[in-house]
């Protein structure tokens, strides 16, 4: 079994669509260094809750990187979703750039540590990236989950999308992908 270090539940159902093995959402809170790098913040979480927990965890960090705003929000998606808000994202962003302007990425590190990884790895984990780019848009949309609705790629919001066909383009769908396949050689 997987634990999977996260309060969101939409997450651990796109990682359940991915994995053979059961996973387990694990809400642990471990300290999030500050980083422009999700590699980081999610290597330094998956190592504390691997302590904490005792068993093979998973972290991810991700984040909506703007180009416009030289990345921003970046590592810093959550917070900007919880203080200004995704439509608040919107209203910036289109106030601020022209049409053509509006490329955008979700990023993310999905990082795997278990004992065996603590002593194999040089940074003591496994590392996962994945990335989509789209663009910004006008919300649409009533699935998915955070920036999902403002987010479009190839002419669908991913909140217009079905679960099956985000996770085939998502970027957290594009590291487990990766995951998923080493997980299975490797287990």
């Amino acid at each position: 079994m997987i634990r999977y270090v996260t309060g969101n539940p939409g997450k651990v159902r796109e990682v359940r669509e991915y994995l053979d093995d059961p996973v387990e959402q694990v809400e642990y809170d471990y300290a999030e260094v500050q980083s422009d790098s999700v590699v980081e913040i999610a290597s330094r979480g998956a190592r504390e809750a691997h302590e904490a927990v005792g068993d093979p965890v998973l972290v991810d960090d991700a984040g909506l990187f703007v180009d416009a705003f030289d990345g921003f929000p970046g590592p810093y998606s959550s917070y900007v979703e919880d203080t200004v808000g995704v439509e608040g994202v919107w209203r910036l962003n289109e106030a601020e750039t022209d049409e053509d302007e509006r490329r955008a990425s979700f990023r993310i590190a999905l990082v795997y540590c278990d004992a065996e990884t603590r002593e194999e790895e040089p940074d003591g984990v496994r590392v996962f990236e994945g990335k989509v780019t789209g663009r910004l848009v006008a919300p649409r949309g009533e699935g998915g989950f955070g920036y999902d609705p403002i987010f479009e790629y190839n002419g669908r919001t991913m909140a217009e999308m079905d679960a099956a066909e985000k996770n085939a383009v998502s970027h957290r769908g594009r590291a487990l992908e990766k995951f998923a396949e080493w997980y299975a050689e490797h287990r």
